[in-house]
């Protein structure tokens, strides 16, 4: 359970924590000047015309992490200017060599690399805003950022056109940034936006921001922000309109289906249209999500199913403002069941569009609308979301949604009534006091299907500060509440004798108590102790699970981390349950109690080798569980990383439960042969799954945001080994037309 109470607390302090307003006066006492200038800048990396000799530089920058106490140990000077197209900044960071990068991969690297990032905010509004990052190999990363935004959360989905160029000295690195004023949003007229600037300086392990962060903000937390003061106003925003046309093609065998080999070739295209400068309009025409990688296996011990992230990238950009409702256990919106029928099979989705972003300056919204086709006995979906979030008092949200799931009657009756529709609405408030030290959530969620409705409510609170965490919640899922576009962790329970799904509400509490200390050594940065509680209850209060976990860990100044843990787990299983699969008979209904120790160890992460270990042993059910994994990692800087993940779980029942080894190896490898071309080959043997997958992409990106992939992928079973399930080479072409 250990990763779902960990996606669950990263959940509740993402939709908590709200960005403070400017009552420090940030923007009065941090401020970068930007004039116009007419010369022509050359984006190369040198910065030597004189438009940057005349640009007042600011610098002083503070540290953001470990401790927010000191200034930065090495220094950073930031300039900026612009003319009729682009936004410029030169950037001179003060370094030594060798430049501590992960991959020249793009959208990778501002945390684990040096880097340099720029948080924008156009309208100034601390709402929502722009997030450019660059490292000292010109690696780019952007996206889109939201005052709900965590650094967990960014997934660096939205891409858009900008130019960089570095240059690298034995003292230091050099970048200069062009960002088109077509790239950004923005209320013409406006002569201040926000912005902050962070700095990685990974050698001395040292995060470093322009304004002073605390620690426990985000540094693109806009109501940190300084000013970009503008001495005119920037050239009013002309049309943002891109159009990514694409076309697809490959060949493909189904051997398990008993399907033969065939060719398909395929076309469509997205849009994106500024609609306003703060609202965005995202189409797609017969989508294709071929070059996306696979699922990473992982080794299920629990009785659910495992909550896998969103990887389409139609459906990452904003997000949050659909599917931060509710927490991990119970999503109402889980974009990933779009697209695909009750048993997981893909279907294929005609088109839709997503209209997101601030309709003014406290409320913003999101509306979509996906149409899938018809496969087999599956009929035609059509999938609507509608939802909006507003600011209240200074720093509370109150967010509200609609969801519909419509099966697109043929003439047949439905073999399940239940399958006509599904439709889920919710109302949430979330309380942030000024200081953001106190927290408090609630919502109302309701369901509607044929014949039935029912409801999932859930209510918190917390205590946030950078020595202190305390964390409450409480949950309470009824036996009908049915989430079609969403996700619901234990509430469809299998009883492995008589191979039936049995749907069983549930209530639930959620506490845990974190306290941290900051040494002042030169070895530890961070100390950390936790001790948290999950209980969850059957609808009439009998129990059905409990666990309780006490942590401690320490982060070095290395990079490096170690952690131990003791956990003490209570089941009452009420069914029949299978964890051999099937090899042997499984668990009766029952109580069992079990306890478990476990540790966890990184090493120095900007090292060229790294090692990961994680285990734990103990008891399991009635019997015992030894799990151990491994991974090894070899960085080729910057060129190439290679990895090889390896676990293994061995479970003993007494008898006549019998027991089982599960075995999951994924070795990864990548390779950039520049900042263009990059391939990627991953491996996963998974026993548990009974399947053995290859992975190989080769993107080619030819031009700004325009690419080429090509894509091997083959599936076997692992057991008997290397029968082949299915194959596929498939290519796509996307070229991006900026109107």
């Amino acid at each position: 359970m250990r990763p779902v109470k960990a996606l669950f607390i990263s959940a509740l302090l993402s939709s908590t924590a709200a960005h403070p307003q400017d009552g420090l006066g940030f923007q009065e006492r941090f401020r970068l000047p930007v004039a116009r200038t007419h010369d022509r800048i050359r984006i190369d990396g040198t910065g030597d015309e004189a438009a940057w000799t005349a640009a007042s530089p600011v610098g002083q920058f503070r540290e953001k992490w470990p401790n927010d106490k000191d200034m930065a140990r090495r220094r950073t000077l930031v300039r900026a200017c612009f003319d009729d197209q682009y936004l410029y900044f030169l950037v001179h960071a003060s370094d030594t060599t060798p430049y501590v990068a992960q991959t020249l991969k793009r959208d990778n690297g501002i945390y684990d690399s040096d880097a340099f990032s720029i948080a924008l905010d156009p309208v100034n509004e601390r709402t929502n805003g722009f997030l450019f990052s660059v490292t000292p190999y010109n690696v780019q990363s952007e996206d889109l950022v939201t005052a709900a935004s965590t650094s967990e959360e960014l997934n660096f989905s939205w891409d858009n056109k900008w130019f960089s160029a570095t240059t690298r000295t034995d003292s230091g690195w050099t970048v200069e940034i062009a960002i088109p004023f077509k790239t950004l949003r923005y209320r013409a007229g406006r002569t201040v936006w926000g912005v902050n600037f962070l700095r990685s300086d990974l050698k001395n392990n040292q995060y470093s921001s322009w304004t002073h962060m605390p620690t426990n903000f985000n540094f693109f937390d806009f109501g940190y922000s300084g000013a970009l003061v503008w001495q005119e106003p920037p050239p009013p925003p002309g049309t943002n309109i891109s159009l990514i046309p694409f076309t697809t093609g490959g060949i493909r065998s189904d051997r398990q289906a008993g399907d033969p080999t065939t060719g398909r070739f395929n076309a469509g295209f997205d849009g994106k249209i500024s609609v306003t400068p703060s609202l965005n309009l995202d189409l797609t025409l017969n989508p294709d999500f071929s070059q996306i990688e696979v699922d990473r296996q992982v080794t299920n011990l629990t009785r659910f199913n495992i909550f896998f992230p969103e990887r389409r990238t139609f459906f990452l950009e904003n997000d949050d403002v659909f599917s931060n409702y509710g927490i991990p256990p119970v999503r109402p919106f889980y974009s990933r069941r779009i697209g695909l029928d009750p048993q997981g099979r893909q279907i294929p989705i005609i088109g839709g569009l997503r209209l997101s972003g601030n309709i003014d300056k406290r409320t913003r919204i999101g509306l979509m609308n996906m149409q899938t086709l018809a496969r087999d006995d599956y009929r035609a979906q059509n999938y609507t979301a509608a939802s909006f979030n507003t600011r209240v008092q200074s720093r509370s949200l109150v967010k509200g949604y609609f969801l519909n799931r419509q099966g697109i009657p043929d003439g047949k009756p439905w073999a399940d009534p239940l399958d006509a529709f599904g439709r889920n609405a919710g109302l949430e408030y979330n309380f942030v006091d000024k200081a953001g030290k106190w927290n408090a959530w609630g919502g109302w969620h309701h369901s509607f299907k044929p014949g039935m409705d029912d409801r999932y409510a859930d209510v918190g609170a917390g205590y946030l500060t950078k020595p202190l965490e305390v964390i409450l919640d409480w949950s309470d899922v009824g036996d009908d509440f049915h989430t079609d576009m969403g996700f619901t962790n234990r509430i469809e329970n299998y009883d492995a004798l008589t191979g039936k799904v049995i749907r069983k509400g549930f209530r639930q509490s959620y506490s845990s108590v974190t306290w941290r200390r900051f040494p002042e050594g030169r070895r530890i940065v961070q100390s950390r102790f936790k001790i948290e509680a999950f209980n969850a209850w059957n609808r009439n209060m009998s129990p059905n699970e409990s666990n309780t976990n006490i942590a401690w860990e320490n982060v070095f100044r290395s990079t490096a981390n170690l952690s131990f843990q003791l956990t003490r787990t209570g089941n009452r299983l009420p069914f029949h349950t299978d964890f051999t699969g099937g090899a042997h008979p499984p668990l009766p209904p029952g109580a069992y109690e079990h306890w478990q120790g476990g540790f966890e160890y990184a090493s120095d992460g900007r090292k060229l080798f790294i090692v990961q270990l994680q285990g734990n042993a103990g008891g399991f059910f009635n019997g015992h569980v030894t799990q151990l994994s491994a991974t090894l990692t070899w960085r080729a800087q910057p060129w190439g990383n290679f990895s090889l993940y390896a676990e293994q779980a061995r479970i003993r029942f007494p008898a006549p439960y019998g027991g089982t080894d599960l075995i999951l190896v994924a070795p990864r490898f990548e390779v950039n042969f520049s900042n263009s071309l990059f391939w990627t080959t991953f491996l996963q043997l998974n026993t548990q799954n009974d399947n053995f997958n290859i992975n190989s992409r080769l993107q080619w990106r030819f031009r700004p945001m325009s690419d080429l992939f090509i894509v091997y992928t083959d599936n076997y079973f692992s057991d008997p080994f290397l029968k082949n399930k299915n194959r596929a080479l498939v290519f796509k072409l996307n070229w991006w037309l900026n109107l």
